[in-house]
């Protein structure tokens, strides 16, 4: 079940806030817990069991962090027994048939590839699973002695299958009593609404063009860049659309979960773009990877380790497949480089050359993160650069089609919309908002009844 569906929007999530509401505080916890463990059932029930085995192992885990506070040897060996644990569970449902095809393909071994489904969401759950005992270690949040709290933590189902990566120091409090209010709910509905319209409005819309490109035998050069322009609005759309559903769902609940996404594509160096996009998982790397291997307190040799080690695992967090792990080297080369003598030299352009170089190496990148299939994402790069041609017929053809989209797409993804809303001041937004939120969720859902495409990209992550 997807957030953009209307079983999630006309049925279960009028089901959960009926029940929820009514409840009576100290059963909050319990209805989340149980709700979320449905949800998450919906799609795959079998998994629950590794959701509840997630559950009870970190919940232990944590305990026995607390427990073993004064002796320093063993909390870390249960610090270190929880990290194993979870990342078994990722390499093993994530990462063993790649292992296994490609020792096979290079050793004739012939480990056994399984192809097990992906349990959903688990790339997002593990990392939080993960930043809970790590923070009760560093006494950065206190021991949960409540499973059932516990559980609610792990499954909650706002962020569970997508994120945003919501670690458990930053919602300790909220979990033991959080403020749930009209005010609160009513902004919940509008953060949710305007991820509804940014998902099936925008990011539905555009996404035909980039299947009609990547399905495409050969593309001219203005085609294949037409349909990485395509991709990156929609998985920007798609994947900042759906957070913002999930901190709209999470303040109709009563929590607030820190923000995601920053306009990434108005950034004017690499660098800047990733402080822009997924921050949670940015923020997860930077404190539990980065700064314990020593961040940039450490010789040249070893920092430009760091960046890579941490940009390396970026790319394999997304996917188990070669060009996941070119992404994340890609990205870390062009970390080092700004950092160690391009950003110098961007300093002194002005701000429209910045951008178009960081936009250049962005949609660059997303070749790289969009065509998993080697050979053909070779074949790809060879359209971008002129192998199949600078312009074909039919490219014309869909930049007229699409052009109000895309103008509609570019405008959406600054800051402008924001500028202007900030601008009606407070009883021109209160006169707006109703009409606004309104129509949103009316268009989204004659499109969800009328539309059989509605893709999201993130959810085999």
């Amino acid at each position: 079940m997807i957030f953009s569906s209307l079983p999630f929007l006309f049925f279960y999530l009028m089901a959960v806030l009926a029940v929820y509401k009514v409840s009576p505080l100290k059963l909050r916890n319990l209805i989340l817990l149980l709700v979320s463990l449905f949800f998450y059932g919906w799609g795959e029930p079998v998994y629950i069991l590794i959701m509840f085995l997630s559950i009870a192992v970190d919940y232990v885990h944590g305990m026995l962090v607390e427990r073993w506070r004064d002796d320093g040897r063993k909390a870390r060996r249960a610090v270190a027994s929880s990290v194993f644990f979870n990342l078994a569970i990722l390499v093993f449902f994530k990462y063993w048939d790649f292992i296994a095809a490609n020792v096979n393909a290079f050793t004739g071994l012939g480990l056994p590839v399984l192809g097990l489904p992906l349990p959903i969401g688990i790339s997002f759950y593990t990392f939080q699973t993960m930043s809970y005992t790590i923070d009760v270690y560093r006494r950065d949040a206190p021991v949960q002695k409540n499973v059932v709290t516990f559980g609610a933590y792990v499954t909650l189902f706002p962020q569970l299958i997508a994120g945003p990566i919501v670690r458990y120091k930053s919602v300790a409090e909220q979990l033991e009593g959080r403020r749930e209010d009209l005010e609160k709910f009513v902004s919940g509905i509008r953060r949710f609404s305007v991820g509804a319209a940014k998902k099936v409005l925008l990011a539905n819309a555009i996404g035909q063009l980039w299947d009609q490109s990547l399905a495409a035998g050969s593309l001219s050069a203005a085609g294949a860049w037409m349909g990485l322009a395509a991709y990156a609005f929609q998985i920007y759309f798609d994947f900042s659309g759906y957070s913002d559903m999930a901190i709209g769902l999470g303040r109709m609940l009563g929590f607030e979960f820190l923000e995601n996404f920053n306009y990434p594509y108005i950034s004017k160096s690499v660098v800047e773009f990733w402080k822009r996009w997924h921050i949670s998982l940015t923020t997860w790397f930077r404190e539990y990877v980065y700064f314990p291997l020593g961040g940039n307190r450490v010789s040249k040799a070893k920092w430009i380790r760091n960046i890579l080690t941490v940009w390396l695992l970026t790319g394999i967090w997304h996917g188990a497949g070669w060009n996941f792990l070119l992404w994340g080297l890609y990205y870390g080369l062009w970390m080092l480089a700004e950092r160690l003598f391009l950003g110098k030299c961007l300093e002194k352009l002005p701000d429209v050359l910045r951008h178009a170089y960081t936009m250049l190496i962005v949609l660059m990148g997303w070749a790289l993160f969009a065509v998993e299939d080697m050979g053909r994402l070779g074949a790809y790069f060879r359209s971008l650069f002129g192998g199949g041609g600078l312009y074909a017929p039919v490219d014309g053809y869909r930049l007229r089609t699409y052009l109000p989209t895309l103008v509609i797409l570019a405008i959406g993804s600054t800051p402008l919309m924001k500028r202007v809303w900030d601008k009606l001041g407070e009883r021109g937004q209160a006169a707006l908002q109703p009409v606004l939120v309104l129509a949103a969720l009316v268009l989204c859902t004659a499109s969800l009844v009328d539309a059989g495409y509605n893709p999201f990209l993130y959810f085999r992550f």
